[in-house]
């Protein structure tokens, strides 16, 4: 998840199903206008209204780092912005840098091409 407008749809559809899933939020770390995510310096207050406006629960925080960049400062970063804010979570790391993501606290791991082979 990482719009408000999505915040709002899945808080009335829980309501409506009575469900509470696990969500994790999106962090844009590497700022790339092609991929989805909520930008860093946003994300303490699209948390706050997340918990607060919606009554969501969230469970921690995603990210998929450029892939030109060494992901390690993006995990870091992603992993201050989940302390700031009480979460344990961190799904963050793919099968080509999962080991630096487990190293910087990722809790969760992509690993699908390493398991299945790439995409032809």
């Amino acid at each position: 998840m990482d719009r408000p407008k999505i915040a709002a749809a899945l808080a009335a559809e829980m309501k409506k199903q009575g469900r509470t899933p696990q969500l994790f939020v999106q962090v844009n770390t590497g700022r790339e206008p092609q991929k989805a995510g909520i930008a860093p310096d946003a994300a303490d207050d699209f948390l706050r209204a997340c918990r607060e406006l919606h009554g969501l629960a969230i469970a921690g925080l995603m990210c998929i780092p450029p892939a030109e960049d060494d992901p390690r400062p993006h995990f870091a970063l992603l992993r201050e912005i989940a302390a700031r804010n009480g979460l344990d979570r961190l799904s963050m790391g793919m099968s080509g840098d999962f080991v630096e993501a487990i190293a910087e606290g990722a809790t969760h791991v992509r690993v699908g091409s390493a398991i299945f082979g790439h995409r032809g």
